[in-house]
């Protein structure tokens, strides 16, 4: 009487082994994550998900987006963003000598880091903030390679918070000025610039203090960025 066959039984990689594999999956599913989002609107993020207050959004071009939202964003955000690879090193430096003087916290994030962020991982303080700060490198880098300048700063003004509820330049000049993104004055576009980093808690229309004072700085310095041509990556 023959003998049945051994059924097969899969070998289990060794305990030492296992985290390699979850990096492997973490790894590949990450790049294909950004490879979509290359070419797809990101329908939404985990920070619009969280928002209480609901969403409104409407996706909008590049092409769709006044250039003066663009250079009002790299006048306030990151006036390097065209000549570094998505880490501005100095200013991280600076924020890192600030910090450990106990002065008022303030980062170092370049909008290629803020876009990372937005997009593919969550908002938060305290130690949440440094668990962040690995996969937002990561993501920095998978964008900077796959995307391009054009492509972040185009996904940036579409997912960055501009009011309560309100996510994108599009919906934010909607809601503040009446009519779409495509015809923002420099002013305008420096008043949704300076609220960028608290649009909960900045106001856009009739602004008073540092938010009207951070404004008008914003506004000069649109001037500047058109004159040395600190935009000209997004135009290629």
């Amino acid at each position: 009487m023959a003998t049945p066959p051994r059924a097969k039984t899969k070998r289990k990689l060794p305990w030492y082994l296992r985290p390699f594999k979850w990096l492997f999956w973490f790894i590949a599913a990450s790049v294909l994550w950004v490879l979509i989002y290359a070419v797809v609107p990101p329908p939404v993020t985990f920070t619009m998900l969280a928002d209480s207050n609901g969403i409104t959004k409407d996706w909008t071009s590049l092409s769709g987006i006044d250039r003066n939202m663009v250079r009002a964003v790299i006048a306030a955000e990151d006036g390097k963003f065209c000549s570094h690879d998505g880490f501005d090193r100095d200013a991280i430096e600076q924020a890192i000598e600030r910090n450990a003087k106990g002065k008022r916290m303030r980062g170092g994030s370049t909008v290629s880091q803020q876009t990372a962020k937005n997009v593919f991982l969550w908002q938060g303080s305290g130690w949440t903030r440094y668990v962040r700060k690995v996969p937002e490198v990561w993501f920095t880098f998978l964008i900077e390679k796959i995307w391009g300048k054009r492509r972040i700063m185009e996904v940036y003004l579409n997912v960055a918070e501009t009011g309560i509820g309100t996510y994108g330049v599009e919906a934010g000049a909607q809601r503040y000025f009446k009519h779409g993104a495509a015809k923002l004055t420099p002013k305008e576009a420096a008043r949704i610039a300076a609220i960028l980093p608290l649009p909960k808690k900045r106001e856009a229309v009739s602004p008073s203090g540092f938010t009207r004072r951070y404004g008008n700085t914003i506004t000069a310095r649109v001037g500047q960025v058109r004159r040395d041509g600190l935009d000209a990556c997004v135009y290629k």
